[in-house]
């Protein structure tokens, strides 16, 4: 089959297509009939290997070999292995496939979720890493409730957009903070005010949030928290700002109640399926920046790394 593999850290040259062996599918597991996949900010730290301790999992010194690049993915079921209850073959499915930028990539059953019918498949493949993270962020982590004021650094990304929309439906106040070129956009998807970080710098306003999620870490820590009331909590969910950042907030974390640890989102069925209920109302829609074909997605990654991606960039088998 065909599939886009990584043949070593840096630039978006390392993307390659090529010819590999189909994955079959083991116990509790499924075989996806890829028909999009999405690109996260893993798959950017990835390709650069950066934070360092990514290469941990994609190889080091280099990928491990045939690695095939991508996480998310929506798509009919192939197959399905043993213990399989939830899905047969025929069903739309998206969630977490690993090696999703392929023609067939394996799931694990409890990370994929039946697609929602009102979405096509390009669109439902950037829901999952992106909108769990926003998803988890706010409702578990944030614990944001109706009333709440909520700011979004980096509302314009994969995950601003889906938290910008997620607060809303939770019953927030939303500000979003963005370049000038996506300020229109921020407001058209709900936030109550925006933010162009370019002409004023949000931590020396005088508006204060009951929660801050920070998709960026442009500012320090301590300038963040700032802009928090008095029971707000900061809750950082980037790896743009470096490992010092964020080995930072984790230190902080354990001593200043205003400051949350950094998190690892895990794209589940339970967060996929309080997902779909937004979607399905038409609180939360996927924005899809552009698509590629499968055989450019070495130029997908081109155009993250030039950092003037707003919603999600998919690539369709």
């Amino acid at each position: 089959m065909r599939a886009v593999i990584q043949t070593g850290y840096g630039s978006a040259d390392v993307m390659k297509v090529a010819e590999v062996e189909k994955p079959s599918p083991g116990d509790g597991e499924v075989l996806v009939r890829v028909m999009a996949a999405s690109l996260a900010a893993g798959e950017y730290f990835g390709m650069r290997g950066k934070p360092f301790p990514i290469r941990f999992y994609i190889g080091f010194p280099k990928p491990k070999k045939d690695f095939v690049v991508g996480i998310d993915c929506a798509g009919t079921v192939e197959a399905v292995g043993p213990n399989v209850t939830r899905f047969r073959p025929g069903d739309e499915v998206y969630g977490e496939c690993r090696g999703s930028c392929a023609e067939y990539a394996v799931a694990k059953e409890g990370s994929l979720a039946s697609k929602p019918p009102n979405l096509s498949f390009e669109q439902a493949a950037g829901v999952p890493t992106s909108a769990c993270t926003a998803l988890q962020a706010l409702r578990d982590h944030g614990k944001v409730r109706p009333g709440h004021k909520v700011l979004i650094n980096g509302a314009s990304g994969g995950v601003g957009t889906f938290a910008v929309q997620i607060a809303k439906a939770l019953g927030a106040e939303v500000t979003g903070v963005c370049s000038t070129g996506n300020v229109e956009m921020v407001r058209s998807i709900g936030a109550d005010y925006v933010i162009d970080y370019t002409k004023e710098d949000f931590t020396k306003g005088r508006a204060r949030y009951d929660v801050v999620l920070d998709n960026v870490g442009s500012h320090s820590l301590s300038a963040t928290r700032r802009v928090l009331t008095p029971n707000g909590l900061h809750v950082p969910s980037s790896g743009h700002a470096g490992m010092g950042w964020i080995i930072a907030a984790s230190l902080t974390g354990i001593f200043v109640r205003q400051q949350a640890a950094p998190f690892v989102a895990a794209t589940n069925t339970e967060s996929l399926l309080a997902l779909n209920e937004f979607i399905k109302t038409g609180d939360v829609t996927p924005v899809v920046d552009r698509t590629y074909p499968l055989g450019e997605t070495a130029g997908a990654f081109a155009y993250l790394d030039e950092g003037h991606a707003h919603g999600k960039v998919v690539i369709t088998i």
